[in-house]
């Protein structure tokens, strides 16, 4: 294998990258023995037709792509290893020549990491940030942890009102035909918390159990469901069951069942102390945000789209596997929100280019001031992932290798970075 770099503007670069075309025909090779019992061709057994007729027959680069996808991820990564430059996006691929028995060539247009020019990273002015605890939210807090403890029971003798749980069987139709997805049975909707489209639950307010009802929607312009998007649906409802929530009454006895205080006027107090540390770590990280921020403003960076194309869709991953651990598809979440994943992507920009930004100014600051994590810092974090993940030290230092012990010791230099920006902040 063989790189060539070329930079290109705005910090991207493209890497043409050679494979030999010997280990292109192997790969080739590889592509025809794992597919050849799908040709059949009379007078061969199935499986026994020799490459040179199946080429023949269906064109000489039958094998080239799965070939071509076989040989890319290998001879990119290897790219990798031998670039010096710090690449900072996922590849845009795009095939140069693809024949058997000539080198296979391939570009990889890719962004580079930005170089950072800081302004004034010392001595930053920021707003100071006040912490108090009012009545008012303590008594937020209470009734949130009414609601928590809350019971439901069946409701008779009345229709659905707004705030009941209603147990329902659905089912959607547009144009008069049943659309998939659309369609759930026992299902408990809250009437009130906007987890259905348009209008539905307000519609479902003042039938009775038992009763049966159409329920008229129109869904999103930007639905994720393209075939559905903007169109108007009927549902056909039947309400089942109607449950509502009794809370609990706030005195000694509900304080004796969900804290460790015997009385509410203790349980209380032991509210606004928690809040007051709460609101402590926010106004710290408020201005953690505020120091960074007014370092990034006076620093000078370049950063290439395609780096923040990759962080969008880095960032609905994550929010994706947090989905699945919370045993949601994004299929189905999608569906419940009306949302769609470009849309999200969307959304998701402000956030990635000021993440970006954020990591830049704070590694130039590490440059800058020499800044090092100990291995005793490193130690400190294993000890704190093993803890976190019910594992041993040793196991989680296996999992991670070199290379995550170097990521690591980046990610602890980059916070000691911004614990030392923020130390040499003044409030105005």
């Amino acid at each position: 294998m063989s790189l060539q770099v070329e930079k290109l503007e705005k910090n991207m670069a493209k890497l043409t990258i050679e494979v030999s075309a010997d280990t292109f025909s192997k790969a080739v090779e590889s592509a025809f023995q794992k597919n050849k019992n799908r040709f059949n061709v009379p007078g061969f057994r199935k499986g026994k037709v020799p490459r040179k007729m199946i080429e023949k027959m269906y064109g000489a680069g039958i094998f080239y792509e799965e070939a071509a996808n076989a040989v890319i991820p290998d001879a990119y990564e290897k790219a990798l290893e031998e670039c010096t430059e710090t690449i900072v996006s996922s590849p845009k691929v795009d095939v140069v020549q693809i024949e058997e028995g000539k080198p296979f060539i391939f570009t990889a247009e890719v962004a580079l990491k930005p170089e950072v020019t800081l302004g004034a990273y010392k001595g930053v002015q920021v707003e100071p940030v006040q912490v108090s605890v009012t009545d008012e939210e303590i008594e937020a807090d209470l009734k949130q942890q009414q609601e928590n403890n809350a019971r439901t029971v069946a409701v008779e003798g009345r229709p659905v009102a707004d705030g009941d749980i209603a147990v329902i069987d659905f089912e959607g139709f547009v144009d008069g035909a049943a659309f998939e997805g659309g369609k759930g049975e026992n299902y408990s909707l809250t009437i009130g918390s906007h987890s259905f489209i348009d209008n539905f639950e307000e519609q479902l307010i003042g039938k009775n159990a038992g009763d049966s009802c159409e329920v008229n929607v129109t869904f999103p312009e930007d639905y994720q469901a393209k075939e559905l998007a903007g169109k108007p649906a009927l549902f056909k409802v039947t309400v089942k069951e109607i449950k509502e929530k009794q809370l609990p009454e706030l005195d000694d006895e509900f304080a004796g069942e969900v804290s460790e205080f015997d009385t509410l006027e203790e349980y209380k107090a032991d509210i606004r102390k928690k809040l007051e540390e709460r609101k402590a770590e926010e106004a710290k990280n408020q201005k953690e945000d505020a120091v960074i921020d007014a370092i990034v403003a006076d620093a000078k960076m370049e950063i290439p789209d395609a780096m923040v194309e990759t962080q969008q869709r880095q960032m609905v991953d994550d929010f994706a596997q947090r989905m699945q651990m919370q045993g949601l598809t994004m299929e189905q979440y999608f569906q419940f929100t009306g949302q769609t994943y470009d849309g999200m992507v969307e959304q998701m920009k402000p956030q990635a280019e000021r993440r970006i930004k954020s990591r830049l100014v704070l590694e130039a600051v590490v440059a800058a001031e020499g800044i090092e994590a100990s291995e005793e810092d490193y130690e400190a974090e294993i000890a704190r992932m093993a803890d976190m993940y019910q594992m041993e030290a040793d196991k989680v230092k296996e999992i991670m290798g070199e290379n995550g012990k170097k990521q690591i010791m980046e990610d602890l230099a980059v916070k000691k970075a911004s614990e030392f920006v923020v130390s040499q902040a003044v409030e105005k």
